[in-house]
């Protein structure tokens, strides 16, 4: 009777044992930077040479309900990269286009586009 009561406490604390090791483990993974944009934000380069240096020239974070002008340090930039989690951002592009760009994306070597406005959504596909 009690190796019963032995075993069954050892296995109620193995049980409980794994429930925290799969609690831990299933922590979100905490927010960093790529290409020098730092979370939360959605990073312009103007120039190819901010691009490779990693140095961002312009960003934005807010979501927002409408579109955002650039302005002169964004405008027309050879890459963008979106370093949010779970947003996406509707670029608008001065020929009337969009493109949504995902979550932790980039979209570089913007060539012959321009791109004018920013939309960030509280939507990976942008509400696609």
């Amino acid at each position: 009777m009690r190796l019963k009561r032995i075993l069954s406490g050892s296995l109620a604390a193995a049980a409980c044992a794994t429930v925290m090791v799969t609690i831990v483990d299933s922590a979100p993974a905490s927010a960093g930077t790529a290409n020098g944009c730092v979370y939360p934000r959605v990073c312009f380069y103007l120039t190819e040479s901010n691009w490779t240096a990693d140095s961002p020239t312009a960003s934005y974070q807010d979501i927002t309900s409408s579109y955002q002008t650039l302005g002169s340090s964004s405008r027309g930039s050879y890459a963008v990269w979106n370093s949010r989690n779970d947003d996406g951002a509707l670029l608008h592009y001065t020929n009337g286009t969009t493109y949504c760009l995902p979550p932790n994306r980039g979209n570089g070597h913007i060539r012959g586009e321009i791109v004018d406005k920013i939309r960030i959504m509280d939507s990976p596909t942008c509400g696609a």
